[in-house]
């Protein structure tokens, strides 16, 4: 006989209650878990009977229960069905709204400096920010590494591995860098991490006591990075972003931790002159203080020569490197790396070793392959021109159809790049139509502590061609017009 229930009925141990008793607290648990789904009827008692070898009154007292608390909504004439508990939990207020104020939490926590994001329903198309292109990317060869590392694996991947990462991915990582940013390292001196953020919360447990270190953060600048440092108790300090990037000579002279985006400014786009490189390595040095250089999407570069890494101009180990593959790989891939000074090297380790004690393997071993054999390499040269393209047709449509209400900000580098609005007073309706026609588009104010005296809007071009991005200005530029 079929069953009735979607799941096996397990009759009472002798002894332990009425079959009635038993049968409504099983619907009951199948019901909360959504084994028996919100709407659907209740099989009809005769044949719950027949199946399950009961009398029909024991069927009829359980669902005459499950109706009496709420979980089955009797119908005249037809068969009950169960309740939709979703819509009455939906009328208590959410746990994720309420306020942060219970004495249990840390301190720290009542009131998180970043909360999660919610999901932007943006086209798959769109001007969003911080998303690579995955129509290019070599599926083929990621599928035939992730084949290699599990045969491997299955032989000899059981055992624990390393927190700070395995030493093939770290070699790799160290050559890539060496290769592509001039940073001078060796595998000893990388700890790989899950993506940028663990780097920076890593760095911000180690390096802030909390309550008195003073952290400064770029203004406007990356959320994430802010957030970490909060987390850990550090005093942050917002520092203006110009055209050659962070101010350094407002820097003060308490500041013992800097957080700088220097080859791409975060959101802004700008690079950090090479006389302010110079002058935050002399503050750095003179003050005692150390540099957290986010070099996020320095890879795909557009202009001239690149500057060197503030790393590569370090001669007095002050400098962390922070590197990820979200930007030239794909996000979900949860890989960044932090290259640390010497007299640093072991306390992150320890760092990491607490928050993270084992990382994968599979995932780790693939990546390093795929580094190892050229393909990283291959991948972001091909990407570049592919980028170039829509950065040259955002720039164009910027200034020939929206240069009355729009002024592109300098950047050669990134997968993004922002424009300052002219006329202040028109942000609020710039706004209203750019979240109508250049979807994923995002106000710098979303980057940024205080409202920020020139708004501007930050485009993406990470996963829209170069005829879309035309298009969609020329229907902003309508809708401004209008």
């Amino acid at each position: 006989m079929e069953p009735v229930f979607p799941f096996a009925y397990l009759p009472p141990a002798r002894g332990l209650g009425t079959l009635a008793q038993d049968l409504h607290q099983q619907l009951r648990s199948a019901i909360l878990d959504g084994r028996l789904a919100a709407g659907s009827p209740l099989p009809a008692t005769r044949q719950v009977a027949t199946a399950l070898g009961v009398a029909r009154n024991t069927v009829i007292t359980a669902y005459d229960l499950l109706i009496a608390e709420g979980y089955a909504i009797p119908r005249k004439g037809a068969k009950a069905l169960v309740a939709d508990l979703a819509s009455r939990r939906s009328s208590k207020p959410s746990p994720s709204l309420q306020p942060l104020e219970d004495p249990r939490l840390n301190p720290l926590w009542r009131a998180p400096f970043l909360r999660p994001s919610p999901a932007r329903d943006l086209p798959e198309r769109s001007f969003r920010l911080g998303i690579p292109d995955h129509r290019h990317f070599p599926h083929d060869i990621w599928r035939r590494l992730s084949a290699q590392s599990l045969r491997a694996w299955s032989r000899a991947g059981f055992s624990y591995p390393p927190s700070e990462g395995i030493p093939a991915l770290r070699e790799a990582i160290a050559r890539h860098v060496a290769f592509a940013r001039a940073v001078a390292c060796s595998s000893d001196d990388v700890i790989v991490t899950s993506g940028a953020q663990q780097a920076f919360d890593l760095l911000a447990r180690m390096l802030v006591d909390p309550g008195r270190t003073r952290v400064a953060v770029e203004e406007p600048g990356y959320p994430p990075v802010r957030a970490a440092f909060a987390a850990a108790g550090a005093q942050l300090v917002p520092i203006a972003v110009d055209d050659e990037g962070l101010c350094v000579d407002r820097l003060p002279d308490d500041v013992r931790v800097v957080s700088v985006t220097p080859s791409h400014q975060s959101p802004t786009g700008v690079a950090l002159s090479l006389r302010r490189r110079t002058a935050l390595l002399e503050f750095a040095r003179s003050r005692g203080a150390v540099i957290l250089e986010d070099d996020y999407d320095g890879e795909f570069r557009f202009g001239g020569r690149p500057l060197d890494a503030l790393q590569t101009l370090d001669r007095d180990d002050l400098v962390f490197y922070i590197g990820t593959f979200s930007k030239s790989l794909f996000p979900s891939l949860r890989k960044g790396f932090v290259v640390a000074p010497p007299w640093a090297r072991d306390a992150l380790i320890a760092v990491k070793h607490c928050a993270d004690s084992h990382c994968d393997t599979i995932t780790q071993s693939v990546l390093a392959a795929f580094i190892r054999e050229g393909h990283l390499a291959r991948h972001v040269r091909r990407m570049r021109p592919i980028y170039a393209t829509r950065r040259e047709a955002l720039l164009d449509g910027l200034r020939r159809q929206l240069g009355a209400w729009l002024e592109p900000i300098p950047s050669e580098a990134g997968l993004h790049l922002a424009a300052r609005i002219r006329a202040p007073e028109l942000a609020a309706k710039i706004f209203t139509q750019a979240r109508r026609h250049v979807p994923g588009a995002q106000s710098i104010a979303e980057y940024s502590l205080a409202p920020p005296d020139r708004p501007a809007l930050a485009f993406g071009y990470g996963v829209i061609d170069a005829d879309d991005i035309a298009t969609a200005l020329s229907r902003f530029r309508r809708g401004l017009e209008e």
